[in-house]
């Protein structure tokens, strides 16, 4: 029994390491090809500033290689376990395909460990000092003015929180108005947005499609109706270093970033759902594990490229929560921080169900 174990594990961790191997290499690419090489072409960075930059990635681009790497294993190796007939031969033996899919499970169960510490802490520090590294390089102006996916205090009187900024035109606009003891007097959620800089300190923010509401004498929120459209009139200060995203922030950080808002009365959902996603995240390896061993042995199949696109295809479907959950971050009322689980509960529900089924030869 232990040199079957220690048979298929090794068959299980070559295809681990040759997935994730790829899938690093195609995640990587893409952040080379938009940001590191164009900076590199344009002779606005040294080559060592590129390579650290890369170096700086790898830990995020393992968030999400671990996983695939693991799914991508799982499938390729009992597929071709059952293709082979070698899991006949070993069902004939007597040995069960939970018994012998346990040290692939416990090996997933610790994947889950390693990826619990890279997505809480190593991987949003790596790409925090990443991104401080090419702001450091190439600074966007627009880009500054209204940081995308964390909370901005340059502006006094006000905290704003900006889901998407591309150029200048926003998405997702949270305008958070402060009285004279910094307490929230005004909420308003706008839909759109658009940065207009008059000089070095002035700029002029277009809302669109707004939502509001203020604290009235009595203390209790009333709806403002001043309007579908607002417009804004700040001072701006150039900070003199980028301040961290949400994304960017380790576990404890995001706790306390969490604690400071909502003792402001400044809604956290934000906060809250990045907290959920990246602890979510962090058992996607045994989830797809579980999916991928019976998937792997029903498919009977050798192909790499069958192996492959089948775990691609279960990537998005799992992923597409991940997104809806972040798309969401901004309407509380939808429990954004409870979407993010969902893919886990859904894939482990199901992959428990093959297993057992699979077992049985039902």
């Amino acid at each position: 029994m232990k040199t079957l174990h220690f048979y298929l594990t090794r068959q299980v961790l070559a295809s681990l390491v040759m997935t994730v191997a790829v899938f690093v290499f195609v995640l990587l690419l893409g952040n080379v090809l938009k940001e590191i090489l164009t900076l590199l072409v344009n002779r606005q960075a040294p080559f060592y500033k590129m390579v650290e930059a890369v170096g700086l990635l790898l830990p995020y681009a393992l968030v999400f290689a671990l996983p695939m790497g693991m799914l991508a294993a799982t499938l390729l190796t009992f597929g071709r376990f059952s293709a082979d007939q070698e899991l006949t031969a070993i069902r004939a033996s007597g040995i069960s395909l939970l018994a012998l899919s346990t040290p692939i499970l416990l090996l997933s169960v610790g994947l889950c460990c390693l990826s619990a510490l890279i997505n809480l802490q190593i991987a949003p520090q790596c790409r925090a000092a990443y991104h401080n590294l090419i702001y450091s390089l190439v600074i966007e102006l627009s880009g500054v003015i209204m940081p995308e996916g964390r909370y901005v205090k340059d502006f006094p009187g006000y905290i704003f929180y900006v889901g998407k900024n591309k150029s200048g035109e926003l998405t997702d606009v949270i305008v958070n108005k402060l009285d004279e003891k910094e307490n929230v007097q005004q909420r308003v959620h706008a839909k759109r947005g658009k940065i207009v800089r008059g000089d070095d300190k002035q700029i002029t923010l277009h809302l669109f499609e707004c939502q509001g509401a203020s604290r009235g004498g009595d203390g209790q929120w009333h709806t403002d109706e001043s309007g579908n459209e607002m417009i804004m009139q700040l001072e701006f200060k150039p900070p003199k270093e980028r301040k961290p995203r949400i994304s960017e922030m380790t576990f404890f950080e995001l706790q306390n970033e969490r604690r400071t808002w909502e003792g402001k009365g400044i809604d956290a959902t934000p906060v809250l759902t990045e907290i959920n996603s990246k602890v979510a995240f962090s058992f996607a390896c045994l989830s797809f594990t579980l999916i991928g061993i019976p998937l792997g042995i029903r498919a009977h199949r050798r192909e790499t490229s069958a192996g492959i696109a089948i775990a691609l295809i279960l990537v998005m479907i799992y992923y597409a929560f991940t997104i809806l959950g972040d798309a969401l971050a901004t309407k509380p009322e939808w429990g954004p921080y409870l979407i993010v689980w969902l893919p886990n509960f859904i894939f482990q529900a199901i992959g428990m169900v093959l297993l057992w089924r699979t077992n049985r030869g039902v």
